[in-house]
């Protein structure tokens, strides 16, 4: 398997897959070890995670620079993903013993009863190429904490950082056969769902989760999806600030290539101030740089998977010939590389792809709507439920319009994804299940209810 950098279109390294033996003996290894890394107190794997942390922070420049060089994304945000996993790894780190501890429900002197936590056993985690660590980090530490031994199989435009994941988790302390890493494509993925792992985590898109999801049913066993999206942002007449506002939005849109399951891909703007936000998210968009990902202040880098150009183009195309004014952008960059212009269409409606199909790209369409009724509508016009987002004056009045957006997390003001003390789930063809928050940290365990008599 060819590891190629897809910035310059250089091969990075040449790995070899794992076979189908392979496979099964790093399974086997891991349920003989996870017997051993049970019995490892639960104070002492939460002294092993954060060892892992502070190692993720001394060697954030080499794991910055290995990222960057298999998924395109700028340097510095590369260094972004990892201090944001950080953060997410301390609040588990802070809450594991809150949460993973036994619950006593009635502790009487004539009645005792209570709830524990046990590991599922031995998990297999799919994950996804466009954030390896924040992903990762929402499954594999969790089931690490909980007591679980975990299988990581990264996407194959991930597999350097998967393996330096392995490398620091063995060196803070993580037992050789409680984690280990199924290297490969969509062949290794299938191979996978044939083994009797005790739950399946996937993180990606919903034609894949789907497949996942048939295939484990009938082993009945835990199967959490986190999918696609094609998030809706609004924004209300009674915003005064537009120039923040626009670049706020497009920040949301446009970060990491848009290559987010969060990025916001359908924008509606009152007409009030329609014309106005737009030339606002214009000026926006064309102050950031574009270029090279290990260039300093480049903003956009270069799309992870090549494939995803004919996407966007496609997209452009059934906008433009369905009535859409492509006013930026709208093609690819000659170039080596992955690169594709940063692109804003306006005059766009609902029947077009640009506005239906997640775009995972740097694209955007701005509808203009007469109210907040029609906004709803059109928010509510997808298949998908991750996130939603107002941007209004009045929080009264944004949380009345999220409260009936069907999505799985409403944002008021901002673009940011959720904090890891609350759950991270989608509604729809945007997943099953949820990560972060007490929900994610008990997804890795089974309950056992406990009634004893005095």
């Amino acid at each position: 398997m060819k590891i190629v950098n897809p910035a310059t279109a250089a091969t990075i390294k040449t790995i070899r897959d794992d076979l189908d033996t392979k496979l099964i003996d790093k399974y086997l290894f891991l349920k003989l070890g996870q017997v051993y890394w049970v019995k490892v107190p639960l104070s002492e794997r939460i002294k092993i995670i954060g060892k892992f942390s502070a190692l993720l922070e001394k060697n954030i420049e080499k794991l910055a620079a290995i990222l960057t060089s298999e998924t395109g994304k700028p340097l510095q945000q590369s260094r972004n993903e990892i201090n944001g996993a950080r953060t997410r790894i301390q609040w588990m780190l802070d809450n594991a013993e809150k949460y993973l501890a036994d619950e006593w429900v009635t502790n009487t002197d004539t009645l005792k009863e209570k709830i524990s936590y046990e590991p599922l056993g031995v998990i297999c985690n799919i994950s996804a190429w466009n954030y390896p660590y924040l992903v990762g980090v929402n499954v594999f530490i969790p089931a690490l904490l909980a007591g679980n031994a975990v299988l990581y199989k990264p996407s194959e435009y991930a597999t350097l950082t998967a393996i330096e994941i392995d490398n620091l988790l063995k060196l803070a302390g993580v037992e050789e056969n409680a984690f280990k890493v199924g290297i490969g494509g969509k062949a290794a993925g299938e191979k996978l769902l044939n083994l009797k792992f005790d739950g399946y985590f996937f993180t990606g898109s919903y034609k894949t989760g789907k497949f996942i999801y048939e295939k484990v049913a009938p082993k009945m066993v835990p199967c959490q999806l986190e999918l696609g999206g094609k998030d809706p942002l609004y924004v209300t007449e009674d915003i005064t600030d537009i120039d923040a506002v626009a670049a706020a939005t497009a920040d949301g849109a446009f970060y990491n290539n848009g290559q987010s399951c969060c990025a916001v891909e359908r924008i509606y703007v009152h007409e009030n101030v329609y014309d106005e936000y737009v030339a606002a998210f214009v000026k926006a968009v064309r102050s950031w740089k574009l270029g090279l990902p290990t260039d300093e202040g480049v903003y956009f880098g270069a799309l992870t998977r090549y494939e995803q150009l004919e996407v966007l183009e496609e997209q452009v195309k059934d906008a433009k010939e369905k009535g859409a004014t492509l006013i930026l952008g709208g093609k690819r960059i000659p170039h080596e590389g992955n690169f594709f212009e940063p692109t804003i269409l306006v005059n766009v409606d609902n029947t077009m792809k640009v506005m239906q199909e997640e775009s995972f790209g740097p694209i955007i369409g701005i509808m203009k709507v007469k109210t907040d009724k029609e906004a709803i509508e059109l928010m509510n016009d997808t298949e998908y439920g991750l996130t939603a987002a107002v941007y209004s004056n009045s929080q009264e009045r944004a949380e009345t319009i999220l409260s009936q957006v069907n999505s799985g997390t409403g944002y008021w003001n901002c673009c940011d994804r959720v904090t890891a003390g609350l759950p991270w789930a989608g509604r729809k063809h945007s997943g099953i299940g949820a990560t972060l928050s007490h929900q994610g940290m008990r997804a890795f365990t089974k309950t056992k209810s406990w009634q004893m008599k005095g």
